[in-house]
């Protein structure tokens, strides 16, 4: 079960289908070439969210960035809170953004950690509802990933042609046949013609 498709209330579920994406599509796909150490050392935190009120979604952020903050990166590298309830709108969940934005600004934290965004309504601007560009950003549920900036350029060092990877990733997802792609991404609904 996908955001949108009602209350979520069974969070084994949500963590189960969250782990199976980040296995197949993120480290599966070689979508992040930063994901499948952290993964495989155990340092990757997977938090469910069973909010809906984006004030108490905004204050477990700040939890779990405090937790990265005070936990060595050899414990704990990046925590991706996915959200099981709220923001089935992905224009919610990306006006959102803006405020989680405001909030890495209001407690300093701007260059020590950053939030990527991932959706399963995930939409470029500029780019078709339907573009295969939009999926290397789609995931079962709204993921707010929370990521150390220094883990990143020590990582980023050792990737040939960094900013080529987002290039590299649509081509790959736009040379799958279909049925593959059914078979990674089963929440996207206009993959099945919907």
């Amino acid at each position: 079960m996908a955001a949108g498709a009602g209350n979520v209330t069974d969070v084994n579920e949500v963590l189960a289908a969250s782990k199976v994406w980040l296995q197949q599509v993120v480290i599966g796909l070689g979508l992040c070439p930063f994901a499948a150490s952290p993964w495989r050392e155990g340092r990757v935190e997977i938090v469910v969210s069973e909010a809906v009120e984006p004030d108490v979604i905004l204050t477990e952020v700040v939890q779990q960035l405090r937790r990265l903050e005070a936990t060595p990166a050899a414990e704990l590298e990046t925590t991706l809170l996915v959200v099981a309830n709220g923001f089935a709108d992905f224009d919610d969940y990306n006006q959102f953004l803006d405020v989680v934005d405001a909030l890495l600004e209001a407690y300093h934290w701007q260059g020590i950690f950053q939030v990527a965004s991932f959706h399963p309504d995930y939409q470029f601007a500029g780019e078709a509802p339907q573009a295969r560009s939009n999926l290397t950003n789609c995931a079962p549920y709204p993921i707010f990933h929370l990521l150390r900036e220094q883990s990143i350029s020590a990582v980023a060092e050792q990737v040939d042609d960094l900013e080529a990877i987002p290039e590299r990733n649509i081509a790959k997802l736009e040379a799958m046949p279909l049925v593959q792609l059914q078979g990674l991404f089963p929440y996207i609904k206009w993959l099945f013609g919907a």
